[in-house]
């Protein structure tokens, strides 16, 4: 019995079509070039869009005179750092600087430490009332803080806290806490429960296992906490301005309505004011910037 062999004719033109679906399936995942451009052209507006008010604060404060911004168009002719040197010599800028940092630290090191383990406990403990504790801490952001400012007086003030930095960071706490428990535990439920398990095997505590093993693994979630609870601290006004009252404790916001009295405004220092006080946000910043993406995604999705 013979057999039959089928000749390989069309596997040339098999083998183009197969080729030619091979490039358009690698191509798939690949912008076009007009898209490319597009998304860079949108980028480089969204950037020139965020960089520009900074851009014409830096402009502003190089004027001399505090009506320069009311003809900006002068200003480069007699552009000056005197400004700067005005804020830093005559003013209490490094004793403002000195009491932001102390607050907004604080809050981030307070806030930060009851927002995880509060997140951490709701995570993984299925204690009485453990789903309502975070809509009770979301319903402590609906009141408004003119309604808050009075109360809250009355309190520090029959705790002798009136015009300390323990106040002020506590209040701030109040703030702060609330989202970054929301936050935190929407990181801890992306940590695999076997890590706890594992923890308790080789005879770990509960409190053990979160320090030792999970805050290790927390780190892009603490340092978007971290920075969160550093940012609101920072530019806290209403709370800062009612529970300050010595000249030396004033944080930087508090700071900057000095320049502005009853019948005159001196809005070059304020600019050049509002420029140095940048910095050690910008700072802050670049030392926990390679953490906030992975933190600000890690806690959307479960798994």
């Amino acid at each position: 019995m013979s057999t039959t062999t089928v000749s390989p004719a069309a596997s040339p033109a098999a083998s183009a079509t197969a080729a030619g679906a091979s490039r358009r399936v690698r191509r798939r995942g690949r912008s076009s070039p007009l898209g490319r451009t597009v998304a860079h052209v949108l980028l480089i507006l969204a950037s020139l869009a965020a960089t520009a008010p900074v851009a014409w604060l830096f402009y502003l404060s190089l004027g001399p005179d505090k009506n320069d911004y009311l003809h900006p168009g002068g200003i480069a002719a007699k552009a000056t750092f005197a400004n700067y040197a005005f804020v830093l010599q005559h003013t209490n800028i490094f004793h403002w600087l000195l009491s932001t940092l102390i607050v907004a630290l604080g809050t981030a090191l307070v806030g930060v430490a009851f927002a995880a383990t509060t997140g951490y406990a709701v995570s993984r403990m299925r204690f009485p009332g453990h789903r309502p504790l975070m809509w009770v801490l979301l319903l402590t952001q609906a009141f408004p803080i003119a309604v808050l400012i009075v109360p809250m007086y009355e309190i520090f003030s029959e705790l002798g806290l009136i015009d300390t930095y323990g106040a002020l960071i506590l209040v701030n706490c109040s703030t702060v806490v609330p989202y970054c428990a929301w936050l935190m535990k929407g990181y801890f439920d992306t940590v695999p429960v076997e890590i706890d398990e594992a923890g308790r095997v080789d005879g770990l505590s509960p409190f053990g296992t979160f320090v030792r093993l999970i805050l290790p693994l927390a780190r892009p979630g603490l340092a978007v906490a971290a920075f969160y609870s550093f940012i609101t601290a920072f530019g806290e006004v209403a709370f800062a301005s009612t529970f300050l009252l010595d000249d030396d404790k004033y944080t930087f916001a508090v700071g900057l309505q000095t320049f502005v009295s009853e019948h005159d405004a001196q809005w070059n220092y304020m600019a050049a004011t509002a420029v140095l006080i940048a910095v050690p946000v910008t700072a802050f910043f670049y030392l926990v910037q390679k953490h906030l993406v992975t933190g600000l995604t890690a806690g959307g999705t479960k798994g």
